[in-house]
């Protein structure tokens, strides 16, 4: 628990930080299309953070289940595939990094699909 709860942590600082980069610095210098993309990825960033959070005070609170913390360890990966693809894409212009984001996209359903079936599991 502890474990995962310092991940969505870092993972809620971070985005807010990249959220307030995009927001502040890129602004002026990115295209509308990359700074989109930026902006995209900071959002599923930091809506992914608050759910590991989530399950981590879950499981504090007595939530049982290995799939639990098998869906915050891959919703943690897929943040940082999809959100980095997309930042990597932003910050570059590396269009082969937009290649990369839809990989991120389906660990992302993955995730979402294992707490699904944790909470078909649960009592």
């Amino acid at each position: 628990m502890r474990v995962l709860l310092s991940v969505g942590a870092l993972l809620g600082l971070t985005g807010v930080a990249a959220g307030a980069f995009g927001a502040h610095v890129l602004r002026d210098t990115l295209s509308p299309r990359l700074l989109e993309a930026f902006a995209t990825g900071a959002r599923y960033h930091l809506l992914h953070a608050a759910v590991i959070v989530a399950i981590a005070l879950a499981l504090r609170a007595g939530a049982k289940g290995s799939l639990l913390v098998w869906t915050a360890r891959v919703l943690a990966l897929g943040t940082v595939i999809f959100s980095g693809s997309l930042y990597a894409l932003a910050l570059s212009g590396v269009r082969a990094f937009g290649a990369i984001t839809p990989i991120g996209g389906l660990v992302l359903l993955s995730g979402w699909a294992l707490l699904f079936a944790a909470a078909l599991r649960y009592r």
